[in-house]
């Protein structure tokens, strides 16, 4: 029988404007929590870091970046 591999993917939505210090910490904390936690392969495990320009995302109907 053919081997199927299981991988675990974690994704994170942000506004744009962190380091890549902060997003190198972030991926390193969220791997490390989906290892510790659902018992996923470190070398599998993937994380997507979603970075959001503030005139794409609003709140209460006006743009971040009008704020």
């Amino acid at each position: 029988p053919e081997r199927v591999e299981a991988r675990r993917e974690g994704s994170v939505r942000l506004l744009e404007g962190r380091t890549q210090d902060q997003k190198r910490q972030l991926v390193k904390t969220i791997t490390d929590a989906l290892v510790d936690i659902c018992d996923a392969d470190r070398d599998t495990t993937m994380v997507v870091i979603d970075e959001i320009p503030r005139d794409h995302w609003a709140r209460g109907g006006v743009l971040l970046s009008e704020r």
